[in-house]
């Protein structure tokens, strides 16, 4: 294995981490602004109304988003799977 292929993979690696994370990172980024917008028009500086409201839309955006996590997950574990032999030479 080349230090070439190992700096591909890792590149693959963490090019598929960042896009599977970051649907959920947005929506947390989006509910949380929209949360501290509303705080600072109302002037509520209640701590807990900024957690259930991301809580919540991650975990929709979890449920909607989880189809097309698993088969970018799933291509990727079977891409290296079928090239272990090509990282073993």
């Amino acid at each position: 294995m080349t230090p070439e292929m190992v700096v591909d993979f890792a590149k693959q690696a963490i090019t598929l981490t960042i896009m599977v994370g970051m649907p959920m990172l947005g929506l947390g980024m989006l509910v949380g602004l929209s949360v501290s917008i509303f705080q600072a028009t109302t002037s509520i500086q209640e701590m807990t109304l900024t957690f259930v409201p991301k809580i919540l839309a991650v975990l929709f955006g979890l449920l909607y988003f989880s189809p097309w996590m698993l088969n970018k997950i799933v291509t990727f574990t079977q891409d290296i799977f079928s090239n272990i032999p090509v990282y073993i030479r």
